[in-house]
């Protein structure tokens, strides 16, 4: 049995980072580790091949090769995903799918032969079973949670390391918030399941014994879900590890707020190689948070929080929304001057979304307020629902707040300003790899030189070299985020968006 597992492709996006990729000559941010532990889930006799239609197109040969392409992907690669059934179901071809995107939609999809929903190391092997007696039903669907620690390390020898940017890996899933936005609880539950400390370690060793070094993206929802484990065993084993083999690797994650309550905690993580951390801030108003039922960042100066944060050796990252029905006409400004202010130089800043499956889209739904479904792109220009706030008001404030936050000089103000805050607590707060150095080069020429945010590139230059030289390649990277963001801002389509939402 010969099975091809494809990726589809992810839109241009702030989250794709493709543009600034192309400095260092990456063709994605991350491998489809999804699919990579699927196939460690199929008989070892099975041929297997992958394609993440990321880093290289789909050929119709490589789907001729197939007795069945396997797909798996989330709500933002709905487009391409259609289009790879559409294909297959034109050349005869067998497919499978599963993963966020069709497990919360499954009836979205007529063009898939056979839909495995939920977690695959429940759904998979029954659906191999009927397929070994020529019996396999169309749907699979999960009934209970998977035991994590029954989950087979992924398959890396089916992707090629040096098209990435970083590796990454699954620690737990669930998390015990339960936001009325978010689908995680829905997929995957709310009590944290976490894989041993002996399998953390066998993963790292898996990527290390196969030459990797660099970046590894712990893919959690909220890595920090189970502190109690976490600080008492899997990063102290995690460090143990990272000092044997001198500290190959340097990790990534998504937390709640919550871990700057806990400085021992964030100072272990740091130890173990921690460097940047993605916190879902949303809201500085009280009122929206209480709204949506973040309570994890309710009561709180989320200003002094973020600072403890970065004083602690770890980059911020964070999410932010409009579009709460309590938001006032000066949410704008005032998601504005908290970027600001609080030195996150990566603000991922969208309009609200409803997705399938979360508490927002079944109020909104009974509300009668639900347009449509959404593209899974939250930083598009997009409403799958009528807001309280007038929608142009919205669409045009929303669009205030990113070509604000990414001008140039706002930009490299944040920049400064975070570097001024931070902390880095070891000598690894930069790692060169290859590709770093052309990427420099290419900086000069691109933001230096041709770019319209020349003059405060230079300023940030040399401003780092004088007076934070340690973290002078810190700041020459998020120089070429900054680019990457830019492009993304300039092209997107804020009068289709107008047309739209006016016409509903």
């Amino acid at each position: 049995m010969n099975i091809l597992l494809v990726y589809p492709r992810y839109p241009d996006t702030f989250w794709s980072f493709r543009h600034a990729l192309k400095f260092i000559g990456k063709k994605a941010a991350f491998p489809p580790l999804g699919l990579l532990t699927v196939a460690a889930m199929l008989p070892a006799a099975w041929g297997k091949r992958l394609v993440d239609m990321n880093v290289q197109p789909l050929p119709d040969e490589e789907l001729l090769w197939a007795d069945y392409v396997f797909i798996s992907a989330m709500t933002v690669q709905r487009e391409s995903a259609n289009d790879v059934l559409e294909r297959c179901k034109s050349m005869g071809v067998k497919t499978v799918a599963g993963g966020p995107l069709f497990t919360t939609a499954p009836d979205d999809f007529e063009a898939a032969d056979h839909l495995v929903l939920g977690e695959a190391e429940i759904t998979l092997q029954p659906f191999l079973e009927d397929l070994a007696r020529g019996e396999p039903r169309r749907v699979y669907a999960a009934d209970r949670w998977a035991d994590v620690n029954l989950t087979p390390p992924p398959l890396w020898e089916l992707v090629d390391p040096r098209k990435y940017a970083a590796m990454n890996i699954q620690y737990s899933r669930g998390c015990p918030f339960d936001c009325e936005f978010c689908d995680i609880t829905q997929l995957f539950g709310r009590r944290p399941r976490t894989k041993t400390k002996d399998r953390i370690v066998a993963e790292l060793e898996s990527l290390y014994v196969r030459g990797w070094r660099g970046g590894v993206f712990f893919v959690d929802d909220n890595f920090i879900g189970d502190k109690r484990t976490l600080k008492n065993e899997t990063l102290p084993a995690m460090l143990d590890w990272m000092e044997q083999r001198k500290h190959p690797f340097e990790f990534y994650t998504e937390v709640s707020i919550d871990l700057a309550d806990d400085g021992h905690l964030m100072e272990l993580m740091v130890k173990t190689g921690f460097e940047e951390v993605f916190i879902g801030i949303e809201t500085p108003l009280d009122a929206g948070l209480a709204e949506t039922g973040k309570v994890q960042n309710k009561n709180r100066d989320l200003l002094a929080s973020v600072r403890r944060i970065q004083q602690a050796g770890l980059q911020v990252q964070a999410g932010f929304i409009v579009g709460f029905d309590s938001d006032p006409p000066s949410i704008f400004e005032r998601q504005i001057r908290f970027i600001q202010e609080s030195g996150i130089v990566t603000a991922m800043v969208g309009m609200l979304t409803a997705l399938r499956g979360t508490k927002l889209h079944q109020r909104l739904l009974q509300e009668g307020r639900l347009l449509g479904d959404t593209s899974g792109n939250n930083t598009a220009v997009s409403l799958n629902f009528v807001p309280s706030m007038k929608a142009e008001a919205l669409i045009s404030g929303y669009r205030t707040i990113l070509t604000t936050i990414y001008s140039p000089r706002n930009y490299y103000q944040r920049v400064i300003r975070f570097l001024k805050e931070y902390r880095p607590q070891h000598q690894g707060a930069f790692h060169l790899k290859p590709g770093y150095c052309g990427a420099f080069f290419k900086s000069i020429i691109l933001l230096g030189v041709v770019g319209k945010e020349r003059l405060y590139f230079w300023k940030l230059f040399f401003w780092s070299l004088l007076r934070k030289p340690r973290l002078f390649p810190l700041a020459i990277t998020f120089a070429i985020y900054g680019f990457h963001f830019r492009k993304i801002t300039e092209t997107m389509s804020w009068s289709g968006m107008f047309e739209d939402i006016c016409s509903e």
